[in-house]
């Protein structure tokens, strides 16, 4: 059996990561999803063990000591970790999972697992991102501090396999979802 397919997929909050994910999803029956674990309040809507494994920072720490993350970070003042077993046995299993993380976080799981595949999604201006912050009503410091570290993950972008810009949903899906198809069928993936 193949090899399963870990693609990472990293962009600046409010670029639309976790839709572009929840649409591959609802397209691809061999795709997973990593639920990261979070110290940050769920926002309006979001579910425990659906969007993220929400934690105390004592839980988060002691998952640490215990060695259960991939990687772990601590981002926009909270932390953030990728759970170890699943992604490890999702991809032994010959499924593809698809995981949305920082650039920090991309860059640590990349350095354990080297066949990774990294995609950066960019917004298609500052300014279109400032506007999909403000219209998801997070705080405004939020949204200024997410807006200034957008800068640094935007260099990052150089540092990835792909970029895609986000300037039209459903063609920033199509694409990821070509190179999903596309790294699968790589000889070194096969048996």
């Amino acid at each position: 059996m193949p090899k399963g397919t870990l693609v990472i997929i990293s962009a600046p909050s409010g670029t639309g990561k976790s839709t572009i994910c929840r649409k591959l999803l609802q397209k691809r029956k061999d795709l997973r999803y990593s639920i990261s674990c979070t110290t940050r309040e769920p926002r309006t809507g979001e579910k425990h063990a659906k969007h993220y494994f929400f934690l105390t920072k004592e839980e988060f720490k002691r998952k640490i000591a215990r060695n259960e993350f991939l990687e772990w970070a601590v981002v926009h003042d909270h932390y953030y970790g990728t759970p170890r077993s699943f992604i490890e046995s999702t991809v032994k299993s010959g499924l593809n999972i698809v995981l949305a993380i920082d650039i920090q976080g991309a860059a640590a799981i990349h350095r354990k697992m080297p066949d990774a595949i990294l995609v950066f999604v960019a917004p298609p201006s500052i300014e279109s991102l400032r506007e999909r912050l403000t219209a998801r009503r997070d705080p405004s410091e939020s949204v200024a501090k997410r807006l200034a570290n957008s800068k640094n993950e935007m260099s990052a972008a150089k540092n990835y396999d792909y970029l895609v810009v986000n300037d039209d949903l459903e063609k920033a899906v199509h694409h990821i979802d070509c190179i999903i198809t596309a790294e699968s069928l790589r000889v070194a993936r096969q048996e």
